[in-house]
């Protein structure tokens, strides 16, 4: 049973259905005593959803506040809340600063996608009692829920039977919440669905991952296209690195490797055991191995193992809208596409367009009218400091590469100089 049938089994089964909104603030009542008032419930995420383990209760007169155990509540509804307990003074108790409370940390929070865009507002939960245990199921984020976080719970009941389903966010769908924060002023995320992993750009994907634990690591890792996880590997912090590649076949690491530039599969290879490194390098092709070890080992710290011919580049009387029109198709499978490299027959470096001069130049203009003929490039023989110097001082994304007769052999992007841990640049 994934965690998603087990949420949607305890909505379905369970025993009374009940709203946050509809209980917070209730007297609760030790016999035909009121002692409190119910002020938040406090939860635990466990492997399956969210349970209610505590319930938060105030107290007026500056009485200590009550943190009594769900197994002491004999009675839940909507008017009122009765508890059993033999007396007071030993559940005086403020929450714990790791406490999860369900009221403080998600009510009136948005609801975040994965980039960050606004969803809803979170303005109440359902939770469902179920074999005596009360389960977080759902976070509301429709009309009649915020009808209902008013108190004008006759009307939500109205326009309940009216609303769309897909108001009703499932808990499963949430990231697991912050601990050791006080009370939360974050907003809420959902979590990553297995369907939507393509569509994460790499670096996104690489902070998501980082977050997980070493099994839900390993899943997502091994749902992704051989590409986007060869991408996403190379956006992860090297410890987070290290236990993935330590954790797969070398079957599964070499493709990963093999689509990387020579640079990005030496950062890589960097932070893993040698002998491991060394099985890698031995199965991948002669001359990946030896652009490698150049890099890894020091012998030869030249820019012209980290170039990537993987770039843009076109003749100087290429117009404008041939290349905006089919963009996506000439930037498929390119290592370098912020910037467009303007080359002659014999293939000799004349200029460079940024991508956003494309973006609002005139359709029926020639590539060499907007081109910059001013080009900051490195030679071949050019070293990883000559190349970090001139990143430094232009702030280039990119740096093509020529020969000595100004020919294009490629391009350097900035990370697989800058963003490299072991090559000496000093």
């Amino acid at each position: 049973m994934t965690q998603n049938d087990e949420a949607q089994g305890a909505a379905k089964t369970a025993d009374h259905e009940i709203f946050l909104s509809e209980i917070l603030g209730v007297p609760v009542m030790l016999k035909d005593r009121k002692i409190g008032t119910l002020s938040d419930l406090i939860i635990i995420e466990t492997a399956k959803i969210p349970e209610v383990k505590s319930l938060y209760v105030t107290r007026s007169f500056g009485y200590p506040s009550l943190i009594i155990p769900w197994e002491n509540v004999v009675e839940l509804e909507g008017h009122r809340v009765i508890v059993d307990i033999p007396a007071l003074e030993p559940f005086e108790a403020n929450p714990p600063e790791d406490a999860l409370l369900l009221k403080d940390y998600v009510m009136d929070k948005k609801v975040l996608d994965l980039e960050e865009s606004e969803v809803e507002v979170v303005y109440d939960i359902r939770l469902a009692r179920r074999n005596r245990k009360l389960y977080v199921t759902d976070v509301d984020t429709g009309k009649s829920a915020r009808l209902r976080r008013f108190g004008l719970g006759k009307l939500s009941r109205v326009l309940s039977s009216e609303e769309p389903e897909d108001q009703m966010i499932s808990w499963t769908y949430i990231q697991p919440l912050p601990t050791n924060i006080g009370s939360f002023k974050g907003d809420v995320k959902l979590k990553v669905l297995k369907e939507n992993l393509a569509e994460i750009h790499p670096v996104d994907l690489a902070d998501i991952i980082e977050e997980l634990d070493h099994d839900q690591r390993m899943a997502v890792f091994a749902s992704l296209e051989n590409e986007h996880a060869s991408d996403t590997l190379e956006e992860i912090e090297p410890n987070v690195q290290r236990d993935l590649i330590a954790s797969l076949d070398i079957a599964k690491v070499v493709p990963l490797i093999s689509v990387m530039t020579p640079g990005q599969a030496a950062d890589v290879l960097s932070v893993i055991p040698h002998s491991e490194a060394e099985d890698i390098l031995e199965a991948l092709t002669p001359e990946m191995t030896k652009k490698i070890r150049a890099i890894t080992e020091k012998q030869e710290e030249k820019v012209i193992h980290y170039t990537t011919q993987k770039i843009l580049k076109f003749l100087p009387e290429t117009l404008v809208e041939y290349v905006q029109n089919d963009y996506p198709n000439h930037a498929r499978g390119k290592d370098v596409i912020m910037y467009i490299y303007v080359v002659d027959a014999q293939n000799h470096l004349l200029g460079v367009v940024d991508l956003k001069d494309i973006l609002i130049a005139d359709d029926k203009a020639p590539l060499s009218a907007i081109m910059s003929e001013n080009v900051i490039s490195v030679n071949a023989e050019s070293t990883l400091k000559d190349a970090s110097q001139e990143f430094e001082r232009y702030g280039f994304r990119a740096l093509p590469v020529t020969d000595d007769e100004e020919h294009l052999l490629g391009a350097i992007p900035y990370r697989d100089v800058m963003d490299l841990t072991h090559h000496l640049l000093e």
